[in-house]
Order: structure tokens, then sequence, then C-alpha cells
């Protein structure tokens, strides 16, 4: 495949593996792009030194570009950026704040940035602060999500509307035929978040993982809008916060129920009753855990199928 997205990071397919903490370290970015992909180290869960350990060891594990997510409201943004920058990565994901604080500086030391956004006037703002493309994130996608509940098929045309410069779609992404549809929407390439979790490369935990492929339609749901919105699998922890919630509790109150560390505990420790559990509504889709290489090539013959079928049987 060849277009815009392809050409601008230089990879076979225009499949990009999301950024997500506590599962996207080295081993699964290395893999996504020896697939074909781009494989992106999701930053966010690490300290900057660990970043950089990750970051070397994906370039011994693939001559293949890849890159890192970066949340910019990441307590130790700037020492992340110097080891980015210091270790010679060249292309960035920036996501959670605004594109205008490091997307110069990025740029000036020769690095592709994408911005992601969950609605269109964040895309231009993107846009116009000098970005190379924009994920454009809609309300099916796990973790954190955009207040405004814009789904996918709405954000796609509305962004692309937005914007001139390319467009990767995310949210609800994990078929063939998912990308097809973004593609056929206006995207250029698409994000796939949730079912890299469930591959054999993922660091996220196994009861995690299990948690995933055995959850069913309705499983997650959009919460603390009042804090940071973010799509979680029902738990005993995700009961609490929604009770809270019903309660009309302070934003304090709900600061201090979420504590430190959730994520951790669920994700990367496997704790399935008191852990924040990340995921997308896709997850009612994934029912078995792989090798990223298979999940990309799956994905591949899929769209390929699907754009088929849609040319065998369209009589319109």
């Amino acid at each position: 495949m060849n277009n815009t997205i392809t050409q601008l990071f230089q990879i076979k397919y225009p499949i990009i593996q999301a950024g997500m903490v506590w599962c996207s370290g080295w081993e699964l970015a290395s893999a996504v792009s020896n697939a074909g992909g781009l494989g992106l180290i999701g930053s966010g869960s690490m300290y900057p030194e660990v970043l950089r350990e990750h970051i070397q060891k994906c370039k011994k594990a693939t001559n293949k570009p890849f890159g890192v997510n970066v949340p910019i409201f990441y307590p130790d943004i700037e020492k992340h950026m110097e080891v980015i920058i210091s270790e010679g990565v060249k292309i960035v994901f920036t996501s959670a704040g605004s594109p205008k604080i490091w997307t110069k500086k990025l740029k000036d030391n020769g690095i592709t940035v994408v911005h992601v956004v969950s609605n269109s006037s964040f895309a231009k703002k993107s846009e116009d602060a000098g970005v190379d493309a924009i994920v454009a994130e809609g309300f099916e996608a796990g973790g954190h999500n955009g207040r405004e509940e814009t789904t996918t098929f709405c954000l796609i045309p509305l962004v692309k509307q937005a914007v001139k410069i390319p467009v990767i779609a995310a949210g609800g992404i994990a078929t063939g035929r998912a990308m097809l549809a973004a593609m056929a929407l206006g995207a250029n390439g698409v994000q796939v978040g949730s079912r890299f979790i469930a591959s054999n490369e993922s660091s996220a935990h196994i009861n995690f993982i299990n948690k995933i492929i055995t959850s069913a339609e309705g499983d997650t749901k959009l919460m603390m809008k009042q804090l940071t919105p973010v799509r979680l699998l029902k738990n005993i922890f995700f009961d609490s916060v929604q009770d809270a919630e019903n309660k009309c509790v302070s934003n304090e109150e709900l600061t201090k129920l979420l504590g430190k560390g959730r994520a951790k505990k669920g994700m990367f420790e496997g704790d399935l009753n008191d852990g924040e559990l990340e995921v997308g509504q896709i997850a009612a889709l994934i029912r078995e855990i792989k090798p990223a290489k298979d999940i990309i090539e799956e994905i591949i013959n899929e769209y390929k199928q699907a754009k088929e079928d849609l040319m065998k049987y369209d009589t319109i």
C-alpha cells in the first residue's frame, strides 16, 4: 500500500500501533514496525531513563521506523523530550495537551510530529501549530478520551473537512473491515490500540489480557469526565467510581478515590478488582492472543478481501 501516511513514515502499511501506557514497550513497538506498520513506545508510564532504555532496545530490535507517544501532561515532559531528541527518535505522537508547546522544538530537531485530537477544532489548532498529521480519536477508544463523545464515524469526516494534512483514524478499529470503513470516510491511515494489547509482545499483564478477550458488548464505559475522561472495563473500582459520580462527589473526592498507580495496578500488575483497566469498546470483538505480525497480516488481508467484496457485490 502506498499513500500519504506510508510515505510520511516510510512504512509498508498505513497502520499505527497506539502508544498505550503499560502495554506498549519496545517489544510491541519493534514487532509492529518489523511487520510493516508503525510501532509506538508509550512513554506515559515510563521514567525518562526507562524510556531511554526502551528506545535503545527498540533500535536494536528493528531497523524500521518507530516512534514514541508522549502525553504532554506528563510531569517530566522536558526530560522525556530531551531523551527523545538525544536518542535520535524520528517520529513523535503527542497527546493530552496543546501541540503548540513542543511541535516547533521537535520539528527543529528533524522529528515528524503527529498530534492526537478528539474534535475538529483541536485538529485545526494542531495543523496551525505545524504538526505533520492528525490522529482523530473517536469516543469508542480506550484510555483517555474526549469529552464530546463524538464517535469515529462522525469525527473522521469532520476532521478531514477541517484540515489539509493527513488524518489517521482511531477508536474502534481492530479489523480490516473497520480500516476500510475509516479510509472510505477520508482517513489516510488507522491507529490500532486495544487489539495490540492482546498480542504476544504486549507488556500488559496476562490477567488484563484475559479479561479483554472474555469481555462482552457493553463492558466498557467512559468514566471520570469531571477529571480526565477515560474508558474503562467494568470491575469493582469501576463500580466505586460510578457510585461516586452518581452521588455527584467533588473533584477532590474523585481524585482521592482514584489515588495513584491505578492503571499500573490493573494493566501491568493484573489486579482485576481494584485496578484501572483501560481498553476500547472494540474489546468485545477480540477473542484471542496473537503475535503482532499476525494481527497486522490479518487486518491487511481482511481489508483487501472486504474491498474486493464491495467491488464484487456493489450494484449501485
